[in-house]
């Protein structure tokens, strides 16, 4: 019987990785949210590139970059930030540990398939334009859910959100599509649901 690819069942457990480990959290999230909402938001962000900034990039390719570019924690499982980089030395072994993981991941593909999915799933093989604008979405994502978190009380992820704001500061002057979107849409993303309905009437 011919091996079958571990590939897609790899994928498919990203829903039991969660994020967030090491802190207390009023609602849980897993890698599989935060992938969609980074590829929501990365798929925006090129739009608003493209209409209102010069911008020539493929909206649904940096969906799609998004959408894989935490693979590498279905093996690994989600690494707090802080420790991550908590030195020089330490962040690069962890980065070493993600490339052993994306390219184990791409080798589970038949070889007929893999050259479709390097470029997505191999970080150091993305094009820079699609991994800066995704690493801009994920510290939205990340930065929406850290103010989501303190407005439910959660007082632990007030550092976290100061954070995320000092590292979006420097994406707003380098992107100005980031500054568009907090302009234009993120007030909305931390009100009620009776407070958006009434917008929409």
């Amino acid at each position: 019987m011919k091996k079958q690819s571990t590939f897609l069942a790899w994928i498919l457990r990203m829903p039991l990785i969660k994020r967030w480990s090491l802190m207390h959290t009023v609602k849980q999230e897993n890698i599989a949210e935060h992938s969609h909402q980074v590829a929501v938001i990365a798929h925006l962000l090129a739009v608003i590139r493209n209409e209102h900034f010069g911008g020539t990039l493929n909206p649904d390719r940096a969906a799609t970059v998004a959408l894989y570019h935490e693979v590498s924690e279905t093996k690994l499982s989600d690494i707090n930030h802080v420790t991550k980089y908590h030195n020089p030395h330490i962040t690069r072994e962890f980065k070493k540990l993600e490339d052993v993981a994306e390219r184990e991941c791409i080798a589970s593909l038949p070889a007929s398939l893999q050259k479709h999915f390097s470029s997505l799933v191999i970080q150091q093989q993305v094009d820079p334009e699609y991994k800066t604008l995704v690493k801009a979405a994920d510290l939205i994502s990340a930065y929406l859910k850290a103010c989501d978190e303190i407005a439910f009380g959660n007082r632990e992820f007030i550092p976290v959100r100061d954070r995320l704001d000092g590292m979006l500061a420097h994406f707003k002057e380098k992107l100005p599509e980031v500054r568009f979107l907090f302009d234009t849409f993120t007030d909305n993303c931390l009100v009620s649901v009776d407070e958006l309905s009434q917008q929409d009437i």
